[in-house]
């Protein structure tokens, strides 16, 4: 993931500057500049959690671009299938796809 560019499209879904958001995140204009010019890709885990908290987003929100979530009934079905063992995760698993099968 391009964190630089993860990063403008919330600001842009916000409709805030990334001169505002070094302020929202109370990180220097210049440590948020140097991560948007990619002269540092890799920002401190730190850095990313002020980031996110000036966004008003977790760190899961934000590592989570474009992923939907699930609908209910998938939802369940993980629940459901997490708490089976191994031998019966296959066994699920191999019923499935012979039910997907036409």
């Amino acid at each position: 993931m391009n964190i630089a560019l993860r990063i403008l499209e919330l600001c842009n879904e916000r409709n805030i500057s990334i001169n505002k958001l070094a302020d929202l995140s109370d990180l220097t204009q210049s440590t948020l500049n140097n991560i948007m010019n990619n002269n540092d890709p890799n920002p401190r885990y730190k850095t990313l959690e002020r980031i996110c908290a000036g966004l008003g987003i977790t760190l899961a929100d934000f590592f989570a671009a474009d992923k939907p979530d699930p609908e209910p009934e998938l939802r369940r079905l993980l629940a459901t299938a997490r708490k089976l063992t191994p031998e019966r995760k296959k066994l699920a698993l191999r019923l499935l796809e012979a039910l997907s099968k036409d």
